[in-house]
């Protein structure tokens, strides 16, 4: 943008302050200040009406502002709450106290989701400060996106003709890279869930029982080891039976992504790389399904020493999907064969959290091109068609439940570190991001009328 009217930056920390994590309960009522905070901006943007829905979750803000029948409806998509912050101890500036350092945003959320959905808020405000508003608006701003988006689903299938649009707006993707702008068209699924291994009823003494009796720790890190194979394959039976083929034309556009490796595992500080035989870090990372040990735990992890053979333990594990996985059946096969590798010494529980289907939505509508034609005007590039490693489960709902594809406009960076420690979002992204939007608004506006 020419000019980048600094107050904007302000009005972010402001929302970047507040702790809404929704995977905790102590900040349930940061959520529910994170979503007043949004309503009174929505205001302050010229937004006429607003609904503060009340969940059994956090709240869902939904708003709307009507035009004129002839022109698109667009349902702006984002979410107020964020990751959880920890380990707080890597964290170079407090989480919840955002600070610019060399032109990035540090902060939880910078970019996941805040960042990019306070993107729109100022976009929809300048437009309507210059009357260049050409389309009619639906807001839908949930506070449950990192825990499963329970609430939502929930309202958006009690509220199919409310939400009736002709597409969807989402910013929560990333680009390429700044010199290579994309529109993400694909994202994996997501199975989500904790096992629990159970020996025996109590912890015991190493020394005494040592040697004698099933130790969880080891029994589940050997289980674990075992939904690899040496190519890095997944074991679980019919894991892959779904998985879709690409044509010849899709794998030629994931080809044109540009990616150099020395440069990749410097900024991982990687010695090499590592994943399924037979396919490239892009393909590894987009289109192939993936199973990740998220966290384990078990026994005695405080300061000092306690030597005890635990009597449980635990681990959360995420599964990325793909076309034409199905969450449901994933889970299902997961908890089978797990159950079925566990030793008879000890029992095995698998619980299911949240998951999501992946979703490719089409280049050849009207959004689309006008979102490539705003990416030309304002990087003055050719925007190039994306696939993404993350989920974005409420995508694949809109599309069911409501027919709606999705429109996929982030702006973020691999760099912005999100649901890590020291999440930034860059100050440049942040207003190029403004820019774009608010020129998609003028392209899809004026397409669409013709």
């Amino acid at each position: 943008m020419k000019n980048q009217p600094l107050h904007y930056i302000d009005e972010l920390f402001e929302f970047l302050r507040i702790p809404s994590v929704s995977a905790k309960k102590e900040h349930t009522e940061d959520c529910r200040k994170a979503a007043h905070w949004l309503i009174e901006k929505l205001k302050l943007a010229g937004i006429t009406h607003m609904e503060l829905v009340e969940t059994e979750g956090n709240p869902i803000i939904y708003a709307e502002y009507f035009q004129d029948s002839s022109y698109p409806t667009v349902l702006v998509y984002g979410h107020y709450d964020v990751q959880p912050p920890e380990p707080l101890d890597l964290w170079k500036s407090p989480p919840f106290e955002p600070e610019i350092r060399q032109e990035r945003i540090y902060a939880r959320g910078a970019c996941d989701d805040k960042g990019q959905l306070y993107m729109h808020v100022k976009a929809i405000e300048e437009l309507l400060n210059e009357n260049a508003l050409r389309c009619n608006l639906k807001i839908l701003i949930e506070g449950e996106e990192e825990i499963g988006s329970n609430s939502l689903e929930r309202f958006v299938i009690a509220n199919k003709e409310k939400l009736r649009a002709d597409v969807v707006l989402v910013s929560d993707t990333s680009l390429i890279s700044n010199e290579c702008p994309s529109i993400t068209i694909g994202l994996r699924g997501l199975c989500y869930l904790e096992v629990e291994v159970t020996g025996p009823n109590r912890d015991l003494h190493s020394g005494i029982y040592g040697g004698a009796v099933p130790n969880p720790i080891n029994l589940l890190c050997e289980m674990i080891a075992s939904l690899h194979d040496q190519d890095n394959r997944i074991t679980i039976p019919c894991f892959y039976d779904d998985v879709a083929i690409l044509s010849e034309e899709e794998q030629q556009e994931i080809a044109k992504v540009p990616f150099e490796l020395v440069e990749y595992k410097k900024s991982l500080d990687l010695h090499d790389i590592h994943g399924e035989k037979g396919y490239n870090t892009i393909e590894r990372t987009s289109i192939r399904p993936t199973l990740d040990v998220n966290g384990i735990w078990g026994g005695y992890i405080g300061e000092g020493a306690k030597t005890v053979i635990p009597s449980k333990a635990f681990a959360k594990i995420s599964m990325r999907l793909v076309p034409d996985q199905d969450p449901d059946k994933i889970t299902k096969l997961f908890t089978k064969h797990f159950q079925a590798i566990a030793p008879s010494s000890v029992s095995v529980k698998v619980t299911p959290h949240h998951g999501g289907v992946p979703v490719v939505v089409s280049t050849n509508t009207n959004a689309y091109r006008a979102a490539s034609s705003a990416f030309e005007k304002c990087w003055g590039k050719t925007p190039i068609a994306s696939r993404e490693g993350g989920s974005i489960p409420i995508v694949a709902l809109f599309k069911h439940t409501l027919g709606i594809d999705t429109l996929l406009m982030g702006f973020g960076l691999d760099e912005d570190a999100i649901h890590s420690p020291n999440e930034s979002y860059g100050v440049f992204n942040f207003y190029k991001g403004i820019e774009t939007i608010v020129a998609f608004y003028k392209e899809y506006g004026a397409n669409s009328l013709k």
